[in-house]
């Protein structure tokens, strides 16, 4: 593998989505912006979409849908960047679209049954055009809450809780046959599925007091955060994996097949990875700690190519 940075100086970026045409996209938390990467490195601002948008996909109507946690606060640790807390501008999490022609941002969710988004952090969109979602939740340091996975339509017509009572559900993603749901957990670094029966209805309950009522996968063997994921094309689960930073690779009977090490400036935040090219070896993945994002020639597996991704 090749890994070199394709752009820096970015505040935060998390959610990279490849484009058809070989521009990538990635969410500034810190920035509060959606962001063009073109191959040669130079950016650009695609929208801004204020709060915190965190994860990002194509849609079915080629606008790109944003999960945005409202906002979070920067820190930094040994002279690294992170992301936490409620800063005081905090109004709520959401669900946006955007229209890349024009940069319009058009706002679908802020609730669901009367009560606000909290803090939506990533988001897979299905063959069917629904989104599934994850709501971290927000926490002041003392108290938080508990996290929820929710299924709308991409048109903002509905919008449903299909899980609660978990601990920070972060990434989210669809096995290739779109048969399965896969969750990551932050601070447990625990994955966990479920089996998708119908749009938006899922079922667990095989691993006795699962969170949110999945199913375990896998747990990491060290100190390890999970943030984000993506699934390959042999349907292994792909967690962007911090601290002992780069990329867990689970197959679905829940064994490592792989770590992939990366280490960029010793950035302890790698927290996301999507594919791109014509035989979608080229991973993209966020250092996010150290404002990266880096381009990784010939990935051991092809990835995954996503329900309207082009």
């Amino acid at each position: 593998m090749k890994i070199t940075t394709l752009a820096e100086g970015l505040l935060f970026p998390e959610g990279p989505v490849a484009l058809p045409d070989g521009d990538v996209l990635v969410c500034e938390i810190h920035r509060g912006t959606l962001t063009r990467v073109r191959p040669d490195g130079t950016t650009s601002v695609a929208a801004e979409v204020g709060g915190g948008p965190n994860g990002a996909a194509l849609g079915p109507d080629g606008r790109v849908y944003v999960a945005n946690c409202g906002g979070l606060l920067r820190f930094e640790v040994g002279g690294f960047v992170f992301a936490g807390g409620i800063p005081a501008d905090y109004e709520t999490g959401s669900i946006q679209a955007v229209d890349l022609a024009t940069g319009a941002v058009e706002t679908l969710y802020t609730e669901a049954d009367g009560a606000p988004l909290r803090g939506p952090n990533d988001l897979v969109i299905d063959a069917h055009g629904g989104i599934y979602f994850t709501d971290y939740g927000k926490s002041d340091g003392v108290t938080g809450d508990k996290g929820k996975l929710f299924y709308a339509k991409a048109d903002g017509s509905s919008i449903t809780m299909i899980a609660a009572g978990m601990e920070g559900p972060n990434g989210i993603g669809l096995s290739p046959d779109g048969d399965r749901l896969y969750v990551s957990e932050t601070y447990t670094a625990r994955v966990w599925w479920w089996d998708v029966t119908g749009p938006g209805v899922i079922e667990g309950g095989r691993s006795l007091g699962g969170s949110g009522g999945g199913n375990f996968l896998y747990t990491a063997p060290d100190y390890t955060n999970f943030d984000s994921l993506g699934v390959d094309a042999h349907g292994n689960v792909c967690v962007a994996s911090m601290i002992h930073a780069g990329i867990s690779v689970v197959s679905p009977r829940g064994r490592l097949v792989d770590f992939v090490e990366i280490d960029v400036a010793n950035d302890p935040g790698i927290t996301n990875i999507c594919w791109g090219g014509d035989d979608m070896r080229t991973a993209y993945v966020t250092a996010s700690s150290t404002g990266r994002l880096l381009k990784i020639e010939e990935w051991p597996r092809p990835g995954l190519k996503l329900e309207h991704s082009g």
